[in-house]
């Protein structure tokens, strides 16, 4: 593609990829600079005329700049030729006119997983479970073991590199943290919509961290906070826009259903939903979380379409997550326990007769040691052994 839109929410590591990890020659803008923002308001053509290829940092400060791309596009097509961030979904953004489309593709950077942390370079083992036979899962997670990791550690770094990898220090991670909030309640924000009670939005977004793994009634959730509901329902697609909040819809045979089932709430990153929940320590859906972040990483680099849900039935039976790929449905359960009992896959097991040959087996992921089938259907696996 003549372009290439790299997009997730700020401070993933968007700017050090394009900037020190894409090869070859390229100008480079950044946006976040004043004058490159006033340049590129008053004579957009400078910044993507020329023979060089262009990279433009957090291109959604000016979406307008999107359309002097198109007309460079449409002049001179060449693979490569642009190379665009944007810390805002410019395809969910209501003052984005063009997308760029038939002419660019689009790829989401999350939050680093646990095995980018560790140096791998990779997220958890999804693809080799989905591609071997069910029965044949414990050989493979012997062939990709992975050191032990304390999941309440993890849950509390998050995985934006510069908290996760370069402060040991709690305290210093609060303040990165507070500031990112800051920078973003105060200025982002205010480019993507117009708000005018910030004390509102942060008591609001706290509200929304502190539900995290729950379907949400927008309602419900607008008298907790005092809020009307079609504000709420601006303000969750608002976070969803930043890539801060995380919808998982619910998953049904019918796929018209899906479109009118309640989702559940995640965040994308578990340490900044605990510094604005001011949670001291993470909960059971923290983990849930964790994984939903991983998963999230390897749907968004696979070329084969996979689909992340979750399944609930009318009364009440849930499973966390359903991934859905051409090779048939894959039920997980993820238990805040060392000691998982029959009585926590009994879920799993239910959703296995409820889709007969198109599930695969379960997986019950722990906090604990043990691996094996503690069903014929159902396989209980370390939550790190995965991930």
């Amino acid at each position: 593609m003549p372009a290439v839109v790299v997009t997730g929410a700020r401070q993933a590591g968007k700017s050090t990829l394009v900037r020190d990890l894409a090869g070859g020659r390229r100008r480079y803008w950044n946006l976040d600079d004043w004058e490159v923002l006033d340049l590129a308001r008053s004579s957009p053509d400078v910044l993507v005329q020329g023979s060089e290829p262009v990279t433009i940092d957090e291109i959604q400060r000016e979406p307008d700049l999107l359309v002097a791309v198109k007309r460079e596009i449409d002049r001179r097509r060449e693979p490569g030729r642009f190379l665009l961030t944007g810390s805002s979904d410019l395809l969910m953004m209501r003052d984005v006119s063009e997308s760029l489309a038939g002419r660019s593709s689009y790829l989401t950077l999350w939050p680093m997983t646990r095995r980018e942390m560790l140096g791998t370079g990779t997220c958890g083992i999804w693809d080799h479970l989905l591609q071997n036979r069910d029965s044949d899962w414990e050989d493979v997670l012997a062939g990709h073991s992975v050191s032990r990791d304390d999941w309440r550690s993890l849950a509390v770094r998050g995985g934006f590199p510069t908290p996760s990898i370069h402060m040991q220090m709690s305290r210093a991670r609060e303040i990165w943290f507070e500031g990112y909030v800051r920078t973003y309640v105060e200025r982002d924000l205010r480019e993507l919509s117009v708000i005018t009670g910030l004390s509102d939005f942060r008591r609001f977004m706290r509200a929304v961290c502190l539900r995290i793994g729950q379907l949400v009634n927008q309602t419900k959730l607008g008298r907790d906070v005092g809020l009307p509901q079609p504000t709420v329902h601006r303000w969750l697609n608002l976070l969803e826009t930043s890539y801060l909040l995380v919808r998982v819809p619910a998953y049904a045979a019918n796929r018209t259903k899906r479109l009118i089932k309640s989702p559940k709430f995640y965040w994308s990153d578990t340490g900044l939903a605990m510094h604005i929940a001011q949670e001291p320590e993470p909960r059971g859906a923290h983990l849930e979380n964790l994984v939903l972040s991983d998963l999230l990483a390897w749907r968004d680099i696979r070329l084969d379409r996979a689909g992340i849900f979750h399944w609930r039935t009318v009364g009440g039976e849930e499973v966390d997550f359903v991934i859905e790929t051409a090779d048939g449905l894959l039920p997980i359960e993820v238990k805040a326990t060392a000691r998982p009992r029959l009585g926590d896959v009994s879920n799993l097991r239910l959703f296995r007769q409820e889709y007969g040959e198109q599930a695969r087996s379960g997986l019950l992921l722990h906090t604990g040691e043990e691996v094996g089938w503690i069903t014929p259907e159902v396989l209980v696996v370390p939550w790190w052994r995965v991930l």
